[in-house]
């Protein structure tokens, strides 16, 4: 699976943790935190690419860094960035 994560579309955490419970059918016991989507992120089973575009709010930086410490725990993830269009 790839999935396009927009962040001129998803400025804040709480729009990314959405999306990403939806389209990667996270648990219903996701909490919604950095914790929990590492968590997710490394136990996920299929192989996934989360691609990054436009991925330049502070405030998602430290989401970011979640996704690829999970990615370096997790052969099936893999973390892509975008260059800012």
């Amino acid at each position: 699976m790839r999935l396009i994560l927009d962040g001129n579309r998803l400025r804040y955490q709480c729009r990314v943790h959405r999306v990403l419970a939806r389209k990667l059918g996270f648990p219903k016991w996701y909490g919604r935190n950095l914790d929990a989507l590492y968590d997710c992120l490394t136990d996920l089973h299929e192989d996934t690419e989360l691609v990054l575009v436009n991925w330049t709010a502070d405030k998602l930086q430290l989401m970011r860094q979640v996704m690829e410490d999970a990615a370096a725990e997790n052969p099936h993830l893999t973390v892509t960035v975008e260059p800012t269009a």
